[in-house]
């Protein structure tokens, strides 16, 4: 069965055929590191990720790009109200997202460049930009003619209008066009900033992404995905640079965006306060529950985030992994393919909300070497059952019993029913209740997990 996908571009489902036989190329754009991320930019991590599982089951060769932007005007906001350098103020961040994304099971991409190590891709782009007429210099700065593209809004779809109050453009006497952007702006001695031959200054942000996607994936590629909120101005303006310095019609042949992450049904951002970021939600849930609640909902639908969605995604996987813990599989690896059908399910347009209810009825019927195997093409049921039912949050540690509490207390009680003291073996039994341990005697032996 052939993958399709949601084509922003076009606005409908499509087949996705690569343009290479075999080979897949897909760019995404990743964090921009000032801050801590939070759920809302984690979801196109995750939706990318399955998707990127997804066409290596098909083709022999997926290249993954995920950038990190590290040079922009948000950074130098952090640097100045944290007094750190930029460079201190990235290095932290960068690494922060790589820790923190490690629980929800996301493989590494292919390539994570980083727009600071590509200033002169940027810098040659401009050139050619300017040497063919789309762009021009004004006042240091370097912009791009909207006008020198007719279509300019294919993508978005917006007015021109629309165009100037979604981008939040500066208004500044120097533009032709208020819709015109930023390619090159020049940088002051307090800021970040590169030799070029318009002066001093840093990229656009962009500009960055086309450069880097350029570099690494070619002059037109298959897949370029991201968030919703990235459709305009950021992705209408890559198509824009890339394509008028490549000379091709296409830059990328397919896009792909997520839905917002909301909260009580309005969109999650740090400018409405009502954001969470994932490290605050890992201090409390398990990485897998954060990565099932984001799949349980179309990728392309509003998420709606809460308290109430990641205690119905444990629950849920409480199941699952029930199924796996009964048999008796303690493994972690997974020897059987995934099967036909929940690959048949994610190719209709990554439809991740039946491929879990595929899992679930796979549990109901018992087949749990094919759940565990289908589970892993999304990144689910990653861990060991036993693991999984004792696991405990930062945050309940020193004030739940330990692992090797629970164990002496187990050992205690089975001594007293060898005894015959089974008053005393019930007092420990709802001890362990009241805690929040569930006890179970199977086979003459005993387990435990944590509710």
């Amino acid at each position: 069965m052939p993958i399709t996908l949601f084509n922003t571009l076009s606005g409908r489902v499509e087949a996705f055929k690569p343009l290479h036989h075999g080979r897949v190329t897909m760019y995404v754009c990743g964090p921009t590191v000032y801050n801590y991320v939070h759920i809302g930019n984690v979801r196109p991590i995750v939706v990318f990720d399955v998707l990127y599982r997804l066409l290596k089951t098909t083709y022999p060769e997926v290249i993954y790009a995920r950038n990190i932007t590290d040079i922009d005007d948000k950074i130098i906001d952090a640097s100045n109200e944290s007094k750190q350098t930029v460079e201190a103020v990235t290095t932290t961040y960068t690494t922060a997202f790589h820790h923190d994304i490690a629980p929800v099971g996301v493989l590494p991409p292919t390539i994570e460049p980083r727009a600071t190590q590509h200033l002169p891709q940027m810098i040659e782009m401009i050139n050619r930009l300017i040497e063919k007429g789309n762009a021009y210099k004004a006042s240091e700065h370097v912009l791009f003619d909207v006008s020198s593209l007719s279509d300019y809004g294919r993508l978005s779809k917006r007015s021109p209008e629309d165009m100037i109050a979604g981008a939040r453009v500066e208004v500044a006497p120097f533009k032709k066009n208020p819709r015109e952007f930023v390619l090159w702006k020049p940088s002051n001695d307090q800021q970040p900033g590169w030799d070029s031959p318009w002066g001093r200054g840093r990229p656009g942000w962009h500009l960055e992404c086309s450069a880097m996607a350029q570099e690494y994936l070619g002059n037109v590629i298959d897949i370029h995905g991201g968030g919703q909120d990235l459709v305009f101005p950021h992705h209408e303006n890559e198509i824009a640079q890339s394509r008028c310095a490549s000379g091709r019609d296409t830059f990328a042949r397919y896009w792909v965006h997520n839905g917002y992450v909301t909260v009580k049904g309005e969109k999650m951002s740090k400018s409405l306060n009502n954001f969470f970021t994932l490290r605050d939600v890992l201090a409390k849930w398990h990485g897998e529950t954060v990565r099932y609640a984001l799949l349980s909902t179309h990728y392309r639908k509003p998420l709606d985030w809460s308290e109430t969605a990641l205690k119905q995604a444990k629950t849920s996987l409480d199941k699952l992994y029930r199924c796996i813990w009964d048999a008796g599989d303690k493994s972690t690896d997974v020897a059987a393919p995934p099967g036909d059908k929940i690959i048949g399910i994610l190719s209709e347009n990554l439809n991740t909300p039946a491929a879990i209810a595929k899992l679930h009825q796979l549990a109901h019927q018992g087949d749990v070497e094919q759940m565990r195997a289908s589970a892993a093409l999304m990144g689910l049921l990653q861990h060991d059952p036993q693991n999984w039912f004792r696991w405990r949050p930062e945050a309940a540690f020193g004030t739940t019993l330990s692992d090797e509490a629970i164990a002496a207390l187990i050992r205690e009680r089975s001594q007293a029913r060898t005894a015959g003291d089974y008053t005393r073996a019930d007092a420990i039994k709802n001890r362990l209740n009241d805690a929040g341990i569930r006890l179970e005697d199977r086979d003459g032996n005993t387990r435990w997990r944590r509710i």
